[in-house]
């Protein structure tokens, strides 16, 4: 299968300026991201208001766009800023961290914590059922950039592989495609089901960072590893490093979570 011939601007004003499917994504994940919050927000016990919501999406914007890019450039791309200064702040040419996002929501939440006085899991349970929306969206990006495809494989083992234009005409994996699915559709519904009833504070937290790590852990052997990190990646491949922490972390919380509860059901 080729690759679709999608043009990634989707229009042009003057020179640089203009909109671009990446953009637009990102865009769109926000927005559902906002909506979803809305009426997250309009439920019995919400700990936020609308006003609220919106309030912390423009801090997690900016944690999002901020760590996503210098996460993606001291993670896996150093040598490049040696080369052109100016690397790290050319976000409209593709290149973003989930990993150094998700450091840069964490720094989100805890200021927000402190400026709405409430607690950063309070906080973190209310929002991580948004997450998976601008995954999918952002992986979809990625996916009409032609950018972060897959390993090598062949036809008859992949009916769906495809050449993409800026890899080396061989059939790959669309690895994007399938983080887009797992870390994005299939998360955000597992999530939105789990956190419809009331559940102990860090559980919504713990099942994020256990489902996402996971599925990005599991995506990694279809994803073809940078260059520069090919050699390692034959053990384990950046992303699978990065993800680990994040499934012993979420399997933690949740066990935390659960035990706190059951203790404090106990005490009553």
């Amino acid at each position: 299968m080729e690759f679709p011939n999608i043009n990634p601007v989707i229009f042009e004003i003057y020179g640089p300026v203009g909109l671009n499917w990446y953009g637009l994504m990102y865009l769109l994940g926000f927005a559902g991201a906002w909506l979803m919050g809305t009426i997250r927000s309009k439920a019995p016990g919400s700990p936020y208001n609308a006003e609220q919501v919106s309030d912390f999406l423009f801090y997690g914007f900016l944690g999002v766009v901020i760590g996503g890019r210098l996460g993606y450039v001291i993670f896996y791309m150093p040598m490049q800023v040696l080369e052109d200064p100016l690397y790290p702040i050319r976000i409209w040419d593709g290149g973003m961290s989930f990993h150094g996002g998700l450091l840069g929501v964490l720094v989100a939440f805890w200021y927000f914590a402190k400026k709405s006085n409430t607690t950063f899991f309070t906080i973190a349970d209310f929002f991580a059922p948004m997450v998976p929306i601008g995954l999918a969206t952002g992986r979809f990006g990625n996916f009409v950039n032609g950018e972060l495809w897959g390993r090598v494989t062949d036809l008859q083992s992949t009916p769906w592989a495809m050449i993409f234009p800026k890899a080396d005409g061989n059939y790959r994996h669309p690895s994007m495609l399938y983080e887009c699915i797992l870390e994005g559709i299939v998360l955000f519904f597992i999530l939105y089901f789990y956190s419809r009833s009331p559940k102990p504070k860090m559980a919504v937290s713990g099942l994020f960072l256990l489902g996402y790590g996971t599925f990005r852990f599991i995506v990694e052997y279809y994803r073809e590893p940078d260059s520069h990190l090919k050699e390692l990646a034959e053990f384990l491949s950046m992303g699978q490093i990065l993800s680990l922490p994040m499934i012993i972390g979420g399997a933690v919380l949740m066990i935390l979570a659960y035990r706190n509860q059951h203790k404090t059901a106990n005490a009553v």
